[in-house]
This record gives C-alpha cells, structure tokens and sequence, in this order.
C-alpha cells in the first residue's frame, strides 16, 4: 500500500510559480532531494503520519517526487513524497524506521 503525500509548510500566493526571471527573494526554490534538512522533514512527516494512523503497520518514506525551500521568516519546505507500508507492526515500537522494509506488492498482510 503506498500512500503519496504533499506537505506544504508555506502559504503561497496566486502568483507563485508565475515569474520567470532571476529568482525573487522569499521565492521558492527547487533543492536537491538528498538535503539534510529535507530528509529531517519528511522522516518527521513520516512519524506524524504513523501516530495519526489506524494501520497495524508501520509506513516511512519511499520517493521524493518533488522539494523546495523557501526562506521567510526561517526555512520552509514544500515536498511532494511517497510514503509506502512497512513490513514493521506498530505494536514492536520500533523508533528507527530505516529498520523497516517496504511490504512486497500483493495482498495486505494480515495481523492476528
């Protein structure tokens, strides 16, 4: 089961996206998808998203479709990612999500 997620940690305006010139202060910019901090937010959005779900499994990151930084009043990323379902029960409590692999495609495993 895979799951796709935008997060938008900045309000942009209608006409975001719509200038084409030299890179306007305070605008977002595209940023490489291996940047330490991106890596923090979506590993962060991924726990949020385990402690809001109902599954019996837990889910963490599978792709970064797409990410940018803005700079305002501190740093905020906009990310379009994937997260996919983990062979990890949540009832193990395990806090290290790189420990996880992703649940094979097919059928839901089912929990007893």
């Amino acid at each position: 089961m895979e799951v796709k997620m935008l997060l938008l940690l900045a309000a942009l305006g209608p006409a975001a996206g719509s200038y084409h010139g030299p890179s306007m202060p305070g605008s977002p910019y595209n940023i490489s998808r291996n940047d330490a901090g991106l890596q923090r937010v979506v590993l962060s959005a991924a726990y949020a998203f385990n402690n809001q779900s109902n599954d019996a499994f837990l889910f963490k990151p599978s792709g970064i479709h797409r990410a940018q930084r803005q700079v305002v009043k501190g740093v905020r990323y906009i990310v379009d990612f994937q997260i996919s379902r983990t062979v990890c029960p949540k009832r193990n409590h395990i806090t290290d999500l790189a420990q996880c692999d992703i649940q094979p495609p097919g059928r839901l495993h089912q929990v007893s």
